[in-house]
């Protein structure tokens, strides 16, 4: 479903722990590890258990947005006991919600799912709505995960119920953002458009910027998918401009590489090319600057084990000078691995915008070739049928002056040719009516206007076949005399039909039969 550069980029924010989309878990994170480290310690020595679990969660948030799944997880585990001591339930569930939503990052679903329960079944005791809400919506979106979407349907419904009675807007936004997500995995692409529509509106009176950016992706996303790239624009321009406005470098980089899609499609490719080398400078800024966190974080943790070994070095300097020598081996070892990931990364981004570019060319080329190679065929089946057409108008036109000689022969005196004249006569008129090349016309017609009789009898279930004759003609744009001419009636005769085609299209007084067709 993405194309080589997004799986890059989820690629790359795996491993430099980027944020990711997650089942209304963990929140944004916030600065300051190493301060986080220091207040810990401080409650730690207050002996106030709920500050110290309330700080072990924020440093899980922080390890989790970046990348450290294991040591979140210790952390949040951590807190997880101290809030169960204290019987703070309520930011027990929440804790819970946290480390189901690590289980799911760690690809332990069934570990994820218990964590989930356990948190639901808490905030039922409490009748919490809220809470009920976002953890059916966490188990859902575990659902659409599994590709399990009825489960993930129902769950979603009835977070969005709760929601409801807790008369949570942004709650209910969430809901809906995550129905279009299971809708646009089913490729149901006109329901997945409804929902997220109904999550942007809610969004935009929210002031949610950044929820609202995600939705104009997600729109984008779905027109670019059943074929619409031009009406994608607008939605993906006004994630951009929000993203510029808020500084979201996650949000940035993925509406210029929507960008640079969108004008892909359109066969735009210097547009497509410009937004996609935006969308990798947007991508290296995101490295530069996760690599100082995660740096920051790494002297934190090193700072941490640092302290502890100069306590323990109170005791024996031998094992102290040991244990530094080895922490400032491990802190050198992760610098020079965080270097070369972070060149690897440049090198792989090159060879992959090389890649597009070629694969940009020759896409283009081969859209013109099927272009030009159809134009042909329409415009060579276009004269077929128009032969065809002058064919049977000529020889209507013969019959029709064989017909009248042999009326001015039947007036004549010479009775004893009578008989067999109008015998003649007859079989000429009925010549009009049954023309041995309808089929032949309908099969060249219907290969240039594709399905266009079964369009046509939506409007009129009684349509006859020379009802339908006369539509085809009708749509050729032939005038009213060769259409007569074709029929083998006259032009009264053919007023009459007409009119009684309007009415079995029931079309109202005043509208243009000829136009309807055309339209159609």
């Amino acid at each position: 479903m993405k194309n080589s550069l997004l799986t890059l980029v989820l690629f790359s924010m795996m491993l430099s722990g980027a944020r990711a989309q997650q089942p209304d878990g963990l929140p944004a994170t916030a600065p300051g590890f190493p301060a986080l480290k220091d207040s810990l310690e401080k409650a730690l020595a207050l002996k106030d258990p709920i500050a110290a679990a309330g700080l072990l969660s924020r440093m899980g948030h922080e390890c989790y947005h970046l990348g450290y799944y294991p040591q979140a997880l210790d952390y949040h585990l951590q807190a997880g006991q101290l809030y169960r001591k204290e019987q703070q339930w309520a930011l027990l569930a929440q804790n819970l919600n946290d480390i189901g939503t690590l289980y799911y990052y760690s690809r332990q679903p069934e570990a994820a799912r218990n964590q989930y329960n356990e948190a639901l079944a808490l905030y039922t005791r409490a009748g919490n709505f809220t809470g009920m809400a976002q953890t059916l919506g966490s188990i859902g979106h575990l659902c659409e995960k599994r590709q399990d979407y009825d489960s993930a349907a129902y769950y979603q419904h009835k977070a969005l119920a709760l929601f409801g009675r807790a008369t949570d807007p942004s709650g209910i936004a969430k809901i809906y953002e995550n129905l279009g997500s299971i809708h646009e995995d089913l490729e149901r692409y006109d329901s997945a458009f409804h929902y997220f529509n109904k999550s942007l509106e809610l969004n935009i009176l929210q002031h949610n910027n950044l929820a609202t950016i995600e939705i104009y992706n997600n729109l984008g996303d779905i027109l670019r998918k059943t074929g619409r790239a031009a009406e994608s624009l607008p939605f993906t321009r006004n994630a951009l401009h929000l993203a510029l406005q808020a500084r979201e470098e996650y949000q940035l980089s993925s509406a210029y590489r929507d960008m640079a899609r969108a004008f892909n499609l359109l066969g735009r490719n210097d547009s497509a090319f410009h937004y996609g080398e935006l969308s990798r400078e947007s991508l290296l800024n995101i490295y530069s600057r996760e690599s100082g966190k995660q740096l920051s974080v790494i002297q934190a943790m090193y700072d941490t084990g640092k302290k502890d070994r100069e306590i323990a070095g109170l005791r024996n300097s031998r094992n102290m000078a040991i244990f530094l020598v080895i922490g400032a081996l491990l802190l050198v070892t992760l610098g020079v691995l965080v270097i070369s990931r972070q060149r690897l990364r440049i090198r792989n981004a090159a060879l992959l915008r090389m890649q597009e570019q070629q694969q940009f060319r020759t896409r283009t080329e081969l859209l013109q070739l099927q272009e030009e190679n159809l134009k042909q065929e329409l415009e060579t089946r276009s004269k077929v049928l128009g032969a065809h057409t002058l064919h049977i108008i000529q020889k209507n036109q013969l019959l029709e002056e064989v017909r009248q000689k042999l009326e001015t022969m039947v007036n004549d005196e010479r009775r004893d040719q009578k008989k067999q004249l109008r015998q003649l006569q007859q079989l000429i008129h009925q010549n009009f009516n049954h023309d041995q090349h309808w089929d032949e016309f309908r099969s060249i017609f219907e290969q240039i206007h594709q399905s266009f009789f079964d369009k046509i009898r939506e409007y009129g279930v009684a349509l006859t076949q020379n009802d339908l004759r006369l539509v085809a003609l009708l749509k050729m744009n032939l005038s009213s005399a060769d259409i007569a001419v074709l029929l083998g009636i006259s032009q009264d005769s053919l007023r009459v039909v007409r009119y009684r085609l309007r009415k079995k299209l029931q079309l109202r007084q005043g509208e243009s039969l000829t136009a309807f067709i055309q339209s159609i």
